[in-house]
């Protein structure tokens, strides 16, 4: 091979070299750029998803939602602003006494399962009518939810008629029916319309069921718990009895009357004054 044959091989492999080095750098720069861009997605895809956590988070749940609700569907039997005055009892009856319960309430049930019974009689009597003021606090301590469909529910009954919100309300807080504080059954619409069943006016009632299911009475229920929230009669817990301003109690003169003797005392004094 004459030199100038070997020259022109030399320069034509450093020429080959030279070009497979510039492919293989272009390579490379795209892999890096690849890389970084795969990179910021995957950053913008967290700080998205945490932002759309964040967002999220921050919306107001389905019953929070409700709570400066426009249009309230309010039952039949009601009066006042959005249907949130509920009276019952006999038109003769002189008094009132504000009964103030949250469906939850373990002490609620307690009252109702002992001097239930007796505020019934004397309801029936004409000694007093009651105007109900449900509350929705306990469902705060829990995130539960129990407390806000219970009383949609009972909505619905008292949409039936008052004895059916009478009779309903008195089967939730049954010994037999009322969940333990911990337990949010009261959640379940299957569940409220299974104690339900348990009352005549509602066994099997379809407008009753549908009504429970679709939360007819949802925006209601959370009208009615912004009145016990307001309440002009320094009421911050339940069961809690107030007739002409002044809250009725038991024998310890703090607490709700919870036994039929203490009952009977506060409310034939509350009656006398």
């Amino acid at each position: 091979m004459s030199k100038r044959n070997s020259q022109a091989s030399k320069t034509a492999a450093r020429e080959r070299l030279r070009i497979e080095r510039e492919r293989q750098a272009k390579r490379d720069k795209v892999k890096r750029q690849a890389i970084v861009a795969g990179s910021l997605v995957a950053v913008l895809a967290i700080a998205g998803g945490i932002g759309y956590a964040v967002v999220q988070n921050n919306k107001p749940t389905y019953w929070e939602g409700l709570k400066d609700a426009k249009n309230v569907v309010a039952p039949a039997n009601t009066t006042g602003t959005k249907g949130t005055t509920v009276v019952i009892g006999k038109d003769t009856a002189k008094k009132t006494l504000k009964l103030y319960e949250d469906p939850r309430c373990p002490v609620c049930a307690s009252f109702e399962q002992t001097v239930g019974s007796t505020v019934e009689k004397d309801l029936d009597d004409g000694k007093f009518k009651i105007q109900y003021i449900g509350a929705t606090f306990i469902d705060n301590s829990d995130n539960g939810e129990g407390s806000k469909n219970a009383l949609s529910a009972l909505g619905a009954a008292l949409n039936v008629s008052p004895e059916a919100f009478t009779e309903y309300k008195t089967a939730l807080y049954s010994a037999k029916w009322h969940p333990e504080e911990s337990t949010d059954k009261f959640k379940d619409d299957a569940y409220l319309i299974k104690v339900a069943n348990t009352v005549s006016a509602l066994k099997d009632n379809t407008k009753f069921q549908n009504a429970v299911r679709k939360g007819t009475y949802d925006a209601w229920a959370m009208a009615m718990s912004k009145t016990f929230d307001d309440n002009k009669d320094g009421v911050g817990g339940t069961p809690s009895l107030v007739m002409d301003g002044k809250t009725l109690t038991g024998s310890d003169g703090k607490n709700a009357p919870m036994t039929v003797a203490d009952f009977t005392t506060a409310i034939d004094a509350a009656l006398k004054a």
